[in-house]
């Protein structure tokens, strides 16, 4: 990887601090922040050969690649980002639109050296690589988009879902998108709204142990954690916009489109179908929402089987 000007980070929120990382996770991957002018993001970075990048969902950060990220280590150069409001990135006040917060990642390639690279994103990663692919389709050699709907282009289940599932699984786009009251209703309440996001996404109500979602509830009682965590879906309309526009070029880059049995499943390849020609379906039995976490293992086999060995791919 490209040596570059960059702050090395320590406490909770980087390699430095957090639970449960792999035997040999410290020797190989490090925490830095990277300065873009306007904003200031923090990514884990380690192993070698061709760029990987991994863009996390709501309500996590970078740390829920931790059970994927030494073996992808072992054929790319992995990057897991915390795009701006979360982690330990900035958290300004405006910008979580799919256009911007996409071009901060295509920023932050460039910073490290990297002109063309391999993505990877969930939940609103998803959203932000889709933007990221289709706004610089030159640079994205293999995209893969995984447990998320697209906004603007996915069926809209509406107000009222047909079943108490759907209810379950999508009322907090509402909730999330309001001005101020979610804020309000949440602060000092965090364990009691995300716990419950958690349980009812995996596969099982405890899918996600205890122990794993305390950590993404402290992360979010940081300063401007919580405020930061409901812009994306504050951005929606803008978002929408934007993907409307996209959705008139399909993309041109191979899609590999990942649901879990027990949440998505085949529905994210029938939205990815909208905007890519070329998409490879997986849908992973006995796995819910939290995909890189829930079956680390069936991710990281599919991740490579599609990533590596492309011909013509090598950067």
């Amino acid at each position: 990887m490209t040596s570059v000007p960059a702050e090395p980070v320590s406490g909770f929120g980087t390699v430095t601090a957090l639970p449960d990382l792999p035997d040999g996770f410290l020797d190989r991957f490090r925490s830095h922040r990277y300065d873009l002018g306007d904003i200031t993001l923090h990514a884990v970075t380690g192993g070698s050969g061709p760029a990987l990048l991994l863009v996390g969902g709501w309500p996590q950060f970078w740390w829920q690649w931790r059970k994927v990220m030494l073996p992808l280590a072992e054929h790319f150069s992995v990057i897991a980002v915390d795009p701006r409001g979360v982690g330990r990135s900035d958290k300004p006040e405006t910008g979580y639109d799919s256009a911007t917060a996409a071009g901060d990642l295509a920023r932050l390639m460039s910073v490290l050296g990297h002109d063309r690279f391999r993505l990877v994103g969930h939940d609103v990663g998803m959203m932000l690589s889709y933007a990221l692919a289709s706004d610089h389709p030159s640079r994205v050699t293999r995209l893969v988009l995984m447990e998320a709907a697209l906004p603007g282009i996915s069926d809209d289940p509406g107000a009222l879902p047909a079943d108490s599932r759907q209810a379950e699984a999508t009322w907090h786009f509402m909730f999330n998108r309001l001005a101020s009251v979610n804020e309000e209703l949440v602060r000092g309440r965090e364990d009691i709204y995300y716990r419950d996001q958690f349980a009812v996404k995996g596969a099982t109500p405890t899918a996600m142990p205890k122990n794993v979602v305390d950590v993404y509830v402290d992360a979010l009682r940081a300063p401007g954690a919580l405020h930061a965590s409901f812009q994306y879906y504050r951005a929606l309309d803008a978002t929408i916009g934007q993907n409307r526009a996209r959705a008139r070029a399909v993309l041109p880059m191979p899609v590999l489109a990942v649901g879990g049995a027990a949440f998505r499943g085949a529905a994210v390849a029938r939205d990815v179908r909208h905007v890519a020609s070329d998409v490879t379906e997986l849908v992973i039995d006995g796995c819910g929402h939290y995909v890189p976490e829930e079956a680390p293992e069936a991710f990281t086999s599919a991740i490579l089987s599609f990533c590596t060995g492309c011909a013509g791919e090598s950067a």
